[in-house]
């Protein structure tokens, strides 16, 4: 819902209000008046265009220009109309207008439509039509068109305000969605493609001959697909010059943009967790018992483990990124734990080597060089889960990441009711 749309339909109510509180006037002082007959003729036009334009003040696509010109057309005629029904001497001592504060609705319609500039020349014809059925500027007048027209552009300057923050916020979500979907295939990248091309350089180079050509075009790839992934496709004006490796950098692979085309477009097409999975809980243990083997111990509950279906696979992709990691940086030979923990509120995975441990500001100066495993595959993941993902690492020390994901309150423990 727009947030300009409560002040229509407080404009709305306004003109009725308002109308009421006219026709009580005229009814109080109808023995007053010179021409009484005239003013209910015009009270009776005031209150059937109330009646039938009640919908034109619903919503901004429904009051339009001509609408809003008319309205102010029928307040001041009735402005204008009162010292030729009403006795002077009442207008002399501040007797309300036959429209009395109904005009300011008409007011108020400019001010919400088209923002402060519209209400201040709606509010100066209104001040001016006062003025000329006062016959000059009486104090007790003047005050009160004062206090219309600054009330009047004060509420145009909110709505303009709060439009500008309602386009400001929509193209913050828009942003925040399109984000959240390019660092998802970029963790599907990342597993996949990358996992693949680094582990082609290494046997490729390991082999040599023929293969090390190889190794070192996948090595190439796996740089300009890096690249792509962790700085986003440029835009605009010269974003294909800025896109340029400068003069001097590393050869364009065969085929590269082709070939990262290919793989951006074979990911992208692969459905969302949210949609690949179904609702229904899945067993987290029974996701990470494949990880388990001579190097890798699992540990956990004597119980399956539920979690909704997109949770446990992304909690289970998680874990294999950090086992990557182990492997990649600790060395074959290292061994590592996986200690699962099944709390009422939350399910807490550890993942423990005994490698070298992590320098500091390593994992820093991984995400600015485009390694993505921790700040995509493993924080990316929980993050977008509502959980968390934790280093606790010193030099010789061996490094523990502890993932937190919170249990949703739908699916119970096993062995537990769903209270």
């Amino acid at each position: 819902m727009s947030v300009e749309q409560p002040l229509w339909r407080a404009l709305t109510a306004y003109r009725v209000l308002t109308l009421l509180y006219a026709l009580v006037l005229y009814v109080h002082g109808f023995d007053d008046y010179e021409h009484p007959l005239g003013a209910g003729a015009y009270m009776l036009v005031l209150t059937v265009w109330t009646a039938l334009t009640v919908r034109m003040v619903s919503s901004a696509e429904r009051c339009t220009l001509r609408f809003l010109v008319g309205d102010l057309t029928v307040a001041v005629v009735g402005i204008l109309l009162t010292p030729l029904v009403d006795a002077h001497d009442r207008i002399a001592e501040g007797t309300p207008t036959l429209p009395s504060i109904w005009t300011a609705g008409a007011v108020l319609g400019f001010a919400v439509k088209g923002g402060w500039r519209w209400a201040a020349w709606a509010s100066t014809v209104v001040c001016a039509a006062n003025i000329i059925e006062r016959g000059g500027f009486a104090q007790d007048a003047v005050h009160m068109l004062m206090l219309v027209w600054v009330a009047s552009v004060a509420i145009g300057y909110v709505v303009e305000v709060a439009r500008a923050s309602e386009r400001t916020l929509a193209r913050a979500l828009r942003i925040e969605a399109a984000t959240r979907e390019r660092e998802r295939l970029a963790r599907d990248i990342h597993d996949g493609v990358l996992q693949v091309l680094a582990m082609v350089q290494r046997r490729g180079a390991a082999i040599g001959g023929e293969a090390a050509e190889l190794g070192r075009m996948a090595g190439e790839q796996e740089i300009a697909l890096r690249t792509l992934i962790s700085t986003g496709p440029a835009t605009g004006p010269g974003a294909q010059d800025a896109a340029a490796p400068p003069a001097g950098s590393l050869p364009a692979p065969a085929g590269g943009p082709r070939a990262v085309s290919q793989a951006l477009a074979a990911v992208a097409v692969a459905p969302a967790p949210d949609e690949a999975e179904g609702g229904e809980p899945r067993d987290l243990l029974a996701l990470l018992a494949p990880h388990a083997g001579s190097h890798v111990t699992l540990s956990g509950p004597g119980t399956p483990v539920p979690l909704p279906a997109p949770a446990a696979t992304e909690l289970a992709a998680a874990v294999g990124a950090a086992l990557d990691n182990v492997r990649a940086h600790a060395g074959e030979g290292a061994h590592a734990w996986i200690l699962v923990e099944d709390e009422p509120d939350a399910v807490t995975v550890t993942v423990r080597d005994d490698g070298p441990g992590i320098p500091e500001g390593r994992l820093a100066d991984a995400e600015r060089e485009g390694r993505l495993g921790v700040a995509l595959s493993i924080r990316g993941r929980l993050r977008d889960l509502g959980g968390s993902a934790e280093w606790i690492s010193a030099p010789g020390q061996g490094t523990e990441v502890e993932l937190r994901v919170p249990r949703r309150p739908g699916v119970a423990r096993r062995g537990e009711t769903g209270r």
